[in-house]
């Protein structure tokens, strides 16, 4: 490369797509400069740490990819870099990890900070310029000086600096406290850049509870229970809010659910509250006499549902329904739960939509702006929890960082 022009490059957003682009292109022995809004980098990383963090998962590589709505797109950025360079990775910065029983995989130890402070310590060994409480504000390309322009707002002010490329991983817009608000996308619409719009994901729903299993029941697990839609079943667990449901096994079901509700308005999660019990079983038992107890004991005694799980039909079946036992069983076999509507994005752990993949050439290159890859959520893309969000973060921002290198050495070469 032409050393009179000594490339800089420009690293927007310090999430771990954002990190993991600077540390490759710093590796690189190139000069990387990363500008984050918030007062700290690493936010939303840290938040995923929380109950322990959940790096990646450890089952077969190609069924890995079929859990993203996008394989195609996310394919070969999943085999260059998967789960199993993402493991290697965090042994290189000095953390062993370990496969949970659900096939989760996790540092040893399961906190994100260590992990953080580690890898913060060798980007800034590796020589990359931390700038934080920058705000992102715009883009140009200079001809003049070859070389983009990027705006900020600091507290200090307005101001601009050059790069030769430039990274834009700023996330999507779900917790927009720790960082990802979202508000790039009318910067990048007003380019003509295509935005599919950002919608919640792996989100919880709005049920319309009554207002005594409201107060009584927000906060209440629901466990061992199945949940059935669009053909799928999965067994899980998740927990009764206020304002409806949340929780993995939701979760689960979120992007199905979202695109049901908006064609229909409404969505209908089929729930087996009692998974372990046939429907003969349930009926034989539910006709032995009742005598003087009431519903909910009956149904205590005789198959062990209570709590949560009975004021669910409760909530739902007609009165007479509890007196026929071949239409209660039903019902415990397959409640219908509406729902209404999905959490609102700044409550959801992670966002659909973004960059539209056709606005980018094979490198996740803009199309309409030479020099300025994305990488992570703010990518359209989506998928479950599970290590699934954070390799994908991590995948796509290798395989920037690496166009970015080609198109330097294209454009820069000496």
């Amino acid at each position: 490369m032409n050393s009179s022009l000594a490339p800089r490059i420009a690293v927007v957003g310090g999430g771990p797509a954002g990190l993991m682009a600077a540390e490759r292109l710093a590796l690189a022995r190139l000069h990387v400069h990363l500008y984050e809004a918030m007062p700290s980098v690493g936010r939303k990383f840290l938040r995923a740490g929380v109950g322990g963090l959940n790096l990646t998962h450890s089952e077969p590589l190609e069924q890995f990819i079929s859990r993203y709505n996008r394989p195609e797109r996310l394919g070969p950025m999943l085999r260059a870099f998967g789960p199993r360079q993402l493991v290697e990775w965090v042994n290189t910065l000095g953390f062993e990890t370990f496969i949970g029983t659900s096939g989760r995989v996790f540092p040893v130890g399961m906190k994100a900070s260590p992990i953080l402070r580690a890898w913060l310590k060798r980007l800034g060994e590796a020589g990359v310029v931390f700038q934080t409480g920058y705000t992102w504000q715009d883009i140009s390309y200079s001809e003049q000086d070859q070389a983009l322009r990027l705006f900020f707002r600091t507290p200090a002010g307005e101001t601009s600096v050059q790069a030769q490329a430039v990274l834009l991983a700023l996330g999507g817009g779900s917790w927009p406290r720790l960082g990802s608000t979202g508000q790039w996308v009318k910067i990048l619409e007003a380019r003509g850049i295509p935005i599919a719009p950002l919608e919640p994901a792996n989100c919880g729903f709005d049920v319309a509870w009554s207002p005594f299993f409201r107060e009584k029941f927000h906060g209440t697990p629901l466990k061992a229970v199945k949940a059935s839609f669009g053909g799928i079943t999965r067994q899980g667990e998740f927990i009764i809010t206020r304002q409806g449901v949340e929780g993995s096994l939701i979760y689960t079901f979120s992007s199905a659910l979202r695109e049901a509700i908006k064609k229909e308005e409404q969505a209908t999660l089929w729930l087996d509250l009692a998974p372990d019990w046939t429907h003969e079983k349930l009926v034989q038992r539910l006709k032995r006499p009742r005598g003087s107890r009431s519903i909910g004991n009956h149904l205590e005694k005789t198959i062990g549902l209570r709590g949560v799980k009975s004021a669910l039909l409760h909530e739902f079946l007609p009165r007479e329904q509890f007196e026929v036992a071949e239409q209660l069983a039903a019902a415990i076999k397959a409640l219908p739960l509406p729902l209404l509507r999905p959490a609102p994005l700044e409550k959801a752990i992670s966002s659909a939509g973004g960059v539209c993949f056709e606005a980018m050439n094979e490198h996740l290159m803009l199309k309409a702006l030479p020099g300025v890859f994305c990488a992570g959520e703010m990518l359209d893309w989506e998928a479950p929890t599970g290590g699934y969000l954070l390799t994908g973060c991590f995948s796509t921002a290798v395989w920037a960082a690496k166009g970015i290198l080609a198109w330097l050495e294209a454009n820069y070469r000496s």
